[in-house]
């Protein structure tokens, strides 16, 4: 191994920054930035020479060799890391692999996480997924995979972990709340997952009686809004006259299928949604079209804790323009805006550039401390962990296996759920008195 004197490695850090002045436009804003926060050039020089130095005495004297490039990953991950949970440094495979995943197609287990306080929080397994068939619950805390804990390992990280080479199995503990006594406990569970192919059909409809068309988005691909306007207009030729769209465990996705598909219901060019950044000019707005296919229908979207991100913009705009009733409970709260910036080694940087507000100017990111943000509901209906468990294997019947609800005969042997009745009742409700002249019940 070849050993850099001091003078090369001063050489190094020269070099390593008079690249940093290299850099492109956009980069360069964040690079003179420095001195804003409370840096100026020499301290950033320091820091550089800190960071070289560093990485010159590992490369030397470790006790195991170690590449550059793991090392530097290493320090780009760390560095993106102190930002907040979803700010990310992607090397050249996990990059291609978030790439995919946003088309609808990967291997895995089908968990959709989000790091909360000190945990690795599951927002929701997608249905239909292996996870979801093992029967993880959203709000499960992954402790352990293959026996490994999870702490002090990044998001990226796990998620690498939990994908595979389909028909392998991965070994998955999580915590689940549960009551005991007058309170509550963090309970562990075992569960051995296999890995598959995963293909996410993001939308399933059905008509439901009193002409109530039912569609569940289970979260927003590249396909999403394409197969949601199919399933509106089937609906509508089977008689549809009012909906309910069901957002529930829904972990979000693209932006741009969210507002696609809030314009399916709101004309006028009414605001969706809007982004702030860090300076006051770095607001943009994202508005519906002039016009709309189904501007008028009736109709009620159903949430809950396991809805997050483009769920929370669909629900909060038709919400915020009276233009749909919301049933369930309180949202996720995850409405941070990600700009995905490809770099020139084939890796990319998630950056968290802005947050997610509702058209009344709400905004959707929960606050741990006061525990605001999500979405609250017009209508309150709240259903226990346990009966969400069972409700998840219903589903698993329901949409996994193309079975529908009222196809269950056997009345006693389906799971009450207390969310979508509430919706059918109001519905209902609406149709029979006739109520004119506003879209929202």
């Amino acid at each position: 191994m070849i050993r850099l004197d001091k003078m090369s490695r001063t050489l190094l850090i020269i070099s390593f920054f008079a690249a940093t002045l290299c850099l492109p436009a956009q980069s360069q804003v964040v690079v003179s930035s420095a001195s804003q926060q409370g840096l100026s050039g020499d301290e950033t020089y320091k820091k550089i020479k800190t960071l070289v130095d560093v990485l010159h005495y590992i490369r030397e004297d470790y006790v195991d060799p170690v590449s550059t490039k793991q090392l530097m990953d290493g320090a780009l991950s760390g560095m993106v890391d102190t930002l907040d949970p979803f700010s990310q440094y992607l090397g050249v495979e996990a990059a291609g692999e978030m790439d995919t995943e946003t088309k609808g197609n990967f291997d895995g287990v089908g968990l959709q996480l989000n790091v909360d306080g000190d945990w690795l929080t599951v927002i929701t397994p997608i249905p239909g997924t292996p996870a979801y068939s093992a029967g993880i619950l959203p709000g499960d805390r992954l402790s352990a995979v293959n026996g490994q804990s999870t702490k002090d390992e990044t998001l990226n990280q796990i998620q690498k972990d939990l994908r595979g080479k389909p028909g392998s199995q991965v070994a998955l503990t999580v915590l689940r709340k549960v009551p005991e006594g007058n309170s509550e406990i963090w309970k562990p569970l075992n569960f051995t997952v296999e890995r598959k192919k995963i293909k996410i059909e993001s939308v399933h409809s059905q008509m439901l009686p009193n002409q109530i068309g039912y569609i569940r988005i289970v979260e927003f691909n590249a396909n999403t809004a394409r197969d949601t306007l199919t399933a509106l207009n089937s609906l509508k030729k089977q008689g549809m006259t009012s909906l309910i769209l069901d957002l529930r465990n829904n972990p979000g996705g693209l932006l741009s299928s969210a507002v696609q598909i809030a314009s399916y219901f709101l004309a006028g060019k009414k605001l969706i949604v809007y982004t702030q950044g860090r300076k006051p000019d770095d607001r943009e707005e994202f508005r519906s079209f002039e016009t709309a296919p189904f501007p008028d229908l009736p109709m009620i979207v159903l949430v809950n804790g396991g809805s997050a991100s483009a769920a929370e913009i669909v629900s909060g705009a038709l919400q915020d323009n009276h233009r749909a009733l919301l049933v369930g409970m309180r949202t996720y709260g995850k409405a941070s805006v990600q700009s995905i910036i490809p770099l020139d080694d084939g890796s990319s940087l998630r950056l968290t550039i802005a947050r997610y507000y509702t058209p009344s100017g709400r905004s959707i990111q929960r606050n741990e401390t006061n525990h605001t943000g999500g979405i609250l509901p017009d209508i309150i209906v709240k259903v226990p962990p346990d009966i969400e468990a069972k409700l998840y294997d219903q589903w698993d019947m329901i949409y996994a296996k193309n079975q529908k609800p009222h196809s269950l005969v056997k009345k006693k042997y389906r799971v009450p759920d207390k969310i979508l009745d509430r919706a059918e009742e109001i519905l209902k409700a609406r149709s029979i008195l006739g109520t004119q002249g506003n879209a929202a019940p």
